[in-house]
């Protein structure tokens, strides 16, 4: 074949790749592209932490081209706070956990929920890592102060018109957080066996303190 076989049947000589938007496979187009990355960052943060998880890591668990998870998430942080919102569901939680505009029971309602993410083992494995690597990362713990401080707990603290809301969210998030390290992390006995039901018991009047008293 001739060098102008391509031009005799209407063919042209492709130009230079533009730079921009990767160039999408199949697999990549498809509708389910973004949350195949995002299933894959969870589970590279979870089993590698945050230090040793890459962008390419995670696209290629995804099967998708590295530049494409740029593309939807922007920087490995990016990730790592939609991963933590996936888990946490914030706009879900914030009104659940308010229920109907009274304060009545917001301490026990904030505590099982934060409980039950963690005692799911589809939500557990990504906490986990979000928390290990925030122990000794700064980048993440950065993100999960902003995450589960002004995204969750502050704007709980804010519905409830209530002194000092930020003070109040970081009360309650060092409460239980600390529970999440000991329980879940350390795991130190007798908490790490102890029945959930009895956490929350245990746990709830001093969240609604945090919360509710002037």
């Amino acid at each position: 074949m001739s060098g102008t076989d391509g031009a005799e049947h209407g063919g042209t000589t492709p130009g230079p790749r533009r730079r921009g938007r990767p160039r999408r496979s199949p697999q990549d187009a498809g509708p389910g592209a973004r949350e195949r990355i995002l299933q894959a960052a969870r589970d590279e943060f979870a089993e590698r932490g945050y230090d040793k998880t890459s962008m390419r890591g995670i696209a290629k668990a995804a099967g998708v081209d590295a530049a494409l998870v740029h593309h939807y998430f922007g920087t490995k942080d990016d990730v790592f706070a939609a991963a933590i919102e996936i888990s946490f569901e914030p706009a879900l939680v914030v009104p659940a956990v308010l229920g109907q505009g009274g304060t009545d029971g917001i301490g026990e309602r904030l505590a099982r929920y934060f409980i039950g993410v963690w005692e799911n083992p589809a939500t557990r494995a990504p906490l986990l890592a979000i928390v290990r690597s925030a122990l000794t990362n700064e980048t993440a713990a950065k993100v999960l102060r902003t995450f589960v401080l002004r995204r969750l707990l502050e704007r709980v603290a804010a519905e409830l018109d209530v002194p000092d809301p930020t003070f109040r969210a970081e009360l309650a998030a060092s409460h239980m957080v600390g529970i999440a390290i000991l329980r879940y992390v350390v795991k130190t006995e007798p908490l790490a066996s102890a029945d959930p039901e009895r956490i929350v018991a245990m746990v709830a009047p001093t969240l609604q303190r945090y919360l509710t008293e002037a």
